[in-house]
């Protein structure tokens, strides 16, 4: 574990991390433009996104609840998504830390929304790309995600970043992780499909049927 004295900065990053995703759903509801062929809409399974005590099986728990405060950031309504509800956390499991955020309502065509999500992201120029993006389709099967790792300069700090997104007509999600044991580990050295699996995971768990 990182010494007492480093938890509170370690604290500070997450919640800068937490405020890069609400940025990217921001940028997501708010877009103007490229809203791209309404392909998602209300056709298929309808969903909601759930803020649980753990996640990934009960490796991460609920460190944080920040639904009220990405939902007071965000438009309800954009250009490709329609009264949006947002729900998310911060989660802790040992010296790792994971934000998790989700969007529900309406998503026109959600690749756009996953487009614009990495656009907000690396858009405050804080944080730049160290893997691009690319789609991994999780191990066990299922619906693929958007995932790559990012590097942020946070209070000072290089914080590598890795992330997966998702959206569907009805929801779209990001979950990030940080390692407070090595902020600024090797963006080379991470697994992503074995991230992507465990956003996989938890999607599964957060995305629940309306009704």
């Amino acid at each position: 574990m990182p010494p007492k004295r480093n938890a509170g900065k370690t604290w500070g990053i997450l919640g800068a991390v937490a405020g890069v995703l609400v940025i990217g759903t921001l940028v997501s509801t708010a877009a103007r433009s490229g809203g791209g062929s309404s392909s998602g809409g209300s056709d298929g399974p309808r969903y909601r996104v759930t803020v649980p005590q753990t996640l990934a099986g009960g490796e991460y728990k609920l460190a944080k609840d920040i639904s009220q405060q990405a939902t007071e950031a965000m438009p309800h309504d954009g250009a490709n998504e329609h009264n949006i509800k947002a729900a998310g956390g911060q989660y802790s499991s040992g010296t790792k830390s994971l934000v998790m955020l989700g969007l529900y309502g309406v998503i026109d065509d959600p690749q756009t929304a996953i487009d614009h999500s990495m656009r907000g992201m690396t858009g405050d120029g804080k944080t730049e790309v160290a893997v691009a993006d690319k789609e991994f389709t999780p191990s066990g099967g299922g619906d693929s995600l958007t995932c790559g790792v990012d590097v942020r300069t946070e209070m000072g700090q290089k914080v590598t970043l890795p992330f997966c997104i998702w959206a569907d007509s009805s929801t779209s999600g990001n979950v990030a992780e940080t390692d407070a044991s090595d902020v600024a580990k090797d963006p080379q050295s991470i697994d992503l499909q074995e991230f992507a699996d465990k956003a996989a995971k938890i999607r599964s768990e957060v995305r629940k049927p309306l009704g």
